[in-house]
């Protein structure tokens, strides 16, 4: 029975962590540099047999019922362990539905029985691989893009700003501009306009996208590509559409607010001290922040946004993005997996026992946990 208990006395020290997203969910173990497996966040519904996001639930016994399926999928069929007796480490984010996080809470502590839960806001965790405490982070996921300043490790939610426009706005112009030039596109899924943006896309500079914004009509696009569907049909993908597609995160809404004015209103909010560590201390993430060309043009944005009246008192001279030692898609999740391995996981985490005594998640909005820290 040596190497049995070899065995075990690996398994038992492992802490998971879970990083679940609107749209996909990275999973792994504390101390890894990558997670194990990253897949949608989406379970097959026992009742009606279709296939749902956990995000798309009608109530909270809805919600409840699609996370028992979903976190049983997660440890049985991808991290191969038991659930009972072990700690978990949850990434979350600051602005993550109050409904959510506490049911998520009642399926691991109730119905799961884990040892003991750590959650991590992910604006703040994404820092530890660069081991930094103060820096602007900008999160470009699915449903939406958030930027919030954190300075000397701690967020400054006062100064958060989010705009609808991420992955989710792309697909949606995706959609549009090619039902211009195709047919039958209502019909196509949203997995496979993903894939299409994701294989097909990209950001175009900023000259060229002024370029198209004004008609020129002596400018040449890039070459069109055929997409290839089921059977024999293919999808023609323009070569304008592929450069101008993700022009919703430059373009300025009604409110004059797009993505270089989340970051620029976001550092406006702070002290005037910090202003110019967090414009030379950017951090990118999200999976659409790995589009080629995005990083570029974005810091192109910015450089334009500040020679508005608008920004002109901010100060500032340049930016600097980071260069975390992971891909965009889940840099939150390596800094779960590093806080894992610290201390922090027995002094902060929350035990099942007290769990049960007090039947709720502390949580930053409650002003019963703040006035618990003061």
């Amino acid at each position: 029975m040596p190497l049995y208990e070899g065995i075990g006395a690996i398994t038992d020290k492992l802490v998971v962590v879970i990083d679940i997203g609107a749209a996909y969910t990275k999973l792994g173990f504390s101390g890894e540099f990558s997670p194990r497996c990253i897949i949608r966040s989406e379970v097959k519904c026992k009742d009606t047999g279709r296939v749902r996001n956990i995000r798309d639930y009608e109530n909270a016994q809805d919600l409840y019922d699609l996370l028992v399926d979903f976190v049983h999928m997660l440890y049985f069929k991808y991290a191969l362990l038991s659930p009972k007796d072990r700690p978990v480490v949850i990434i979350e984010s600051l602005l993550c539905p109050t409904i959510f996080r506490e049911t998520l809470a009642k399926v691991l502590f109730c119905h799961y029985e884990v040892s003991m839960m750590l959650v991590l806001p992910s604006h703040l965790v994404c820092l530890a691989p660069l081991a930094v405490d103060t820096a602007l982070v900008l999160d470009v996921g699915y449903t939406e893009a958030i930027a919030i300043p954190v300075c000397h490790g701690l967020p400054v939610i006062h100064a958060w700003q989010a705009l609808p426009i991420a992955s989710q706005a792309v697909h949606g112009n995706l959609k549009t501009l090619l039902t211009a030039c195709n047919t039958g596109i209502n019909s196509i899924s949203e997995w496979t306009i993903e894939d299409i943006k994701v294989r097909c896309c990209f950001v175009t500079t900023q000259k060229r996208a002024q370029e198209f914004s004004k008609a020129t009509p002596e400018i040449t696009t890039c070459l069109e590509v055929k997409y290839p569907l089921e059977g024999s049909r293919t999808l023609t993908i323009p070569g304008k559409v592929r450069e101008t597609v993700y022009e919703i995160f430059f373009e300025e809404d009604n409110d004059h607010q797009c993505m270089s004015t989340m970051i620029l209103d976001a550092i406006l909010k702070v002290n005037v001290d910090l202003r110019i560590k967090l414009s030379e201390n950017i951090v990118i993430m999200g999976g659409t922040a790995m589009t080629p060309g995005f990083k570029n043009r974005l810091k192109d944005e910015l450089y334009k946004q500040l020679k508005s009246d608008r920004y002109s008192k901010l100060k500032i001279t340049k930016f600097k993005f980071h260069s975390p030692p992971s891909k965009d898609n889940y840099t939150a999740w390596l800094g779960g997996a590093i806080y894992g391995c610290t201390e922090l996981l027995s002094m902060k985490g929350l035990s099942r026992e007290n769990y049960l005594k007090e039947n709720r998640l502390p949580d930053w909005a409650n002003m019963k946990d703040n006035l618990r820290t003061l």
